[in-house]
């Protein structure tokens, strides 16, 4: 009898047909550099310099880069829309910076070179934008900044697709990991619930879309471009929502 991976088979069923093995690596990571997420990280290494410049410190939350680009609903129903990605690359201290840099980096190694560069991008825009989306429904006249949201988003995305794998999360320990970090969202205050939860649950939307490159293709372009047009269409139930929820420019500054 010849060993296989459930079980054991006889010689003649082997040589008559070789089994294949899929082990989790042929799915999740081991493939291209994730070039994305090495610069989605530089980009927001290099924001942070200059804020903590125009701020004076590093650890000091304030300057016209908070001001100009920090998420913000009255300002984005004021017409300042960028706020809704901006907010996502600004950190309020190295260990803000670190922590979620850390966890980007971790997420794009087992995620990028398995969804090819654009989706992979295309899952993390989504999910700053469901975070986005969620800061100004649950807090709208909170200034809210912080890549967590795109980080929860790219956990939801894992979880998914390693069910769509027939994968137990728990066993892979992402699931672990999503768990303590909804604890820590809702039992530490000064923590955006709207944008974990949002980018969370807008990365799970793209996990169950998204076509990883090394499964059989099928209407792949479909499926990218649906990815493309929901990240629109959070983006603008995003600004409908900071317009309708969010206090007046002019009386939040009175």
């Amino acid at each position: 009898m010849v060993q296989a991976s459930v079980g054991f088979h006889c010689p003649e069923c082997t040589r008559a047909r070789p089994q294949q093995v899929l082990h989790p690596s042929a799915h999740w990571g081991g493939g291209d550099d994730p070039v994305v997420g090495k610069a989605i990280i530089a980009l927001n290494v290099v924001v942070f310099l200059v804020a903590a410049v125009a701020a004076g410190s590093p650890t000091r939350t304030g300057g016209f880069v908070f001001e100009r680009f920090v998420t913000w609903g009255p300002f984005v129903a004021d017409g300042e829309w960028w706020r809704l990605v901006t907010g996502a690359f600004l950190h309020s201290g190295p260990l803000h910076l670190l922590m979620n840099m850390f966890l980007l980096w971790l997420l794009a190694r087992e995620l990028e070179g398995s969804l090819g560069h654009l989706n992979f991008a295309l899952c993390y825009a989504v999910s700053v934008l469901g975070g986005a989306l969620g800061v100004v429904l649950l807090s709208p006249n909170d200034p809210t900044l912080g890549a967590s949201g795109g980080v929860f988003g790219l956990m939801g995305a894992l979880v998914v697709l390693q069910l769509r794998a027939r994968q137990n999360p728990w066993n892979t320990g992402i699931g672990g990991l999503v768990a303590v970090n909804l604890v820590i969202t809702f039992t530490i205050p000064g923590i955006s619930i709207g944008g974990h939860v949002g980018g969370l649950l807008a990365g799970a939307v793209a996990g169950a879309v998204v076509q990883p490159v090394r499964w059989p293709q099928t209407s792949t372009g479909v499926r990218t471009g649906f990815l493309a047009l929901f990240g629109v269409g959070l983006f603008a139930l995003a600004v409908v929502a900071a317009s309708a929820l969010a206090t007046d420019v002019s009386r939040l500054a009175g």
